[in-house]
This record gives structure tokens, C-alpha cells and sequence, in this order.
């Protein structure tokens, strides 16, 4: 049985998921990019090693098989427990882990023309970002028990990327 103290950041991602109900790994991808996206990022690789962790450790049961073999998760009264205990523990530092901003630290070694392109392609994704960010804070009151709380991240999704459009705004191009 896996032990509450050894759930990581990943596996407690994924539980929180499992609340809304069962979900293939497929689909706990798409959801962590979904709600997750603006912060905290969960790969492909990263669920598909957890879940036969989670499930062995009786934190998540095997649900039903679905279409080309793919099968669902569902969470677990253990797996409800670690969830709440790794949300109460309140361990652990943040990292910002970005590398368009370490790109931005070394833009000094590019050519005019390549930091341009640096940041032009930043602004594009951050502006994208962004639209989509404020999309969410404009919905974020859908759900009424967690709305102070999706609409206090979906705030914080919308100020990060503000702040990495003003890093790049201050970025010397020429």
C-alpha cells in the first residue's frame, strides 16, 4: 500500500482530477492541461507512470475498459485520504520552470534577428495564453463549492501571463 506521505505533486494532480469520477489515462491528460495548464504542467509520460503506482498502492481501482484497450481509473476512499492528507501537509516549494525565460536571461548571445524572433514568438504564446486565461476567470464561477478557489487560480493564470508579456515588453530587441 502506498504510503499518504510519499504521494508527490503529480499523483496528488491526478487524484484531485479523479474526484469529477472515473477517467482513462488519455483523459487525465487532456483534464490536467485543461485545469492545470497555467501552472502546473502533467506529461503524457508522467500519468502513465503514476497510475499503475496509484492503483497498486489502492489509492485508485481499475474502472471499466473502454475503446483500443484504454482503461479508466476511479478514485479510491484511500486515495480520497491521501489526496486530503497531501492537501493538508502543505509541503513543498514552488519552482517556476520556464524556458522561455531562460531563454530571455541568454537573449544577450543572440543576434538581433534571433532575439526578435525570441520574443515575438513568446508574445504570441503568452497573448494566446492569455485570451485563454481570461476565458476561464470569466467561467470560473460555474462550479459554486470550489468558485473561490478556481476563480483565485484562474486570477493567477491571468496576472502570470500579463507578467510574462511585460518581461517581454522589456526585453531590448535591437
Amino acid at each position: 500500500m502506498t504510503e499518504v506521505n510519499t504521494v508527490n505533486a503529480t499523483a496528488a494532480a491526478l487524484l484531485g482530477l479523479l474526484h469529477a469520477g472515473p477517467m482513462t489515462g488519455g483523459q487525465l491528460v487532456a483534464a490536467a492541461g485543461e485545469r492545470y495548464g497555467a501552472f502546473f504542467s502533467v506529461t503524457r509520460s508522467q500519468v502513465y507512470r503514476e497510475l499503475p503506482v496509484l492503483a497498486e498502492g489502492g489509492l485508485l481501482r481499475l474502472g471499466a475498459r473502454g475503446a483500443r484497450a484504454s482503461q479508466q481509473y476511479a478514485l479510491t476512499p484511500a486515495g480520497r485520504r491521501a489526496f486530503k492528507a497531501w492537501l493538508i501537509a502543505g509541503e513543498g516549494t514552488d519552482h517556476l520552470r520556464s524556458p522561455l525565460i531562460l531563454r530571455v536571461l541568454h537573449a544577450g548571445s543572440l543576434t538581433v534577428r534571433q532575439r526578435r524572433a525570441l520574443v515575438e514568438r513568446g508574445r504570441s504564446e503568452y497573448a494566446e495564453r492569455l485570451v485563454r486565461a481570461e476565458e476561464a476567470a470569466k467561467s470560473a464561477d460555474s462550479t459554486p463549492a470550489s468558485a473561490p478557489y478556481t476563480r483565485a487560480v484562474a486570477e493567477f493564470a491571468v496576472a502570470h501571463n500579463r507578467a510574462v508579456l511585460a518581461l517581454l515588453d522589456s526585453v531590448p530587441t535591437d
